[in-house]
């Protein structure tokens, strides 16, 4: 709901609900009953998850930013900062560095050996083929037609083209005046 449209009611719930969540991410950890394996979620890590899958970080991200929810910035400032309790900035920014990097590094070597592979595939294409192309597409002689004399008709075009063959190939048509068009 809009903030105009909201009932009292309604803003005391989203704070108690605010208030609520800021208070069970303020629960201190306990190391005596958190004996879990190394490398396994703590408590406040598997809340923080379930307030993840639940959409609860998408809404407080809403509530700071959005501009007519100012009234909440103060709480979830609390519980964002609760949110972040057990890291050091220090941590988070190698943490997030560091598989970046990694993996950005690997994804440049990868990228540069398929380029040169590409690139030596192309070598080796430019290699098989000629270099020039040779427009000649050959000699035919045509048996059985005969061209001017008792000669066979020597074909000179590509063999696609020996549909489209008439002697006046190549011949340019005689132009009869407009006066003495039929």
């Amino acid at each position: 709901q809009d903030w105009e449209q909201r009932q009292e009611e309604d803003t005391l719930l989203i704070e108690r609900i605010l208030l609520l969540v800021r208070n069970v991410l303020h629960v201190p950890p306990d190391p005596t009953e958190e004996q879990g394996v190394d490398g396994d979620a703590s408590v406040h890590d598997r809340v923080l998850w379930a307030l993840h899958i639940s959409g609860m970080d998408d809404l407080l991200k809403f509530l700071a930013s959005a501009q007519v929810e100012q009234q909440w910035a103060l709480h979830v400032l609390e519980i964002i900062s609760l949110m972040f309790r057990d890291q050091s900035p220090e941590e988070l920014a190698a943490l997030g560095q560091g598989t970046a990097g990694a993996e950005h590094g690997e994804d440049t070597r990868e990228l540069e050996t398929l380029r040169q592979r590409e690139l030596a595939e192309k070598r080796a294409r430019a290699l098989q083929r000629p270099s020039r192309h040779s427009r000649f597409g050959g000699s035919y002689v045509l048996q059985g037609l005969k061209s001017i004399g008792d000669r066979d008709v020597v074909f000179h075009k590509g063999l696609h083209n020996l549909k489209s063959y008439s002697h006046d190939l190549g011949k340019e048509p005689r132009r009869v005046p407009r006066h003495r068009q039929a």
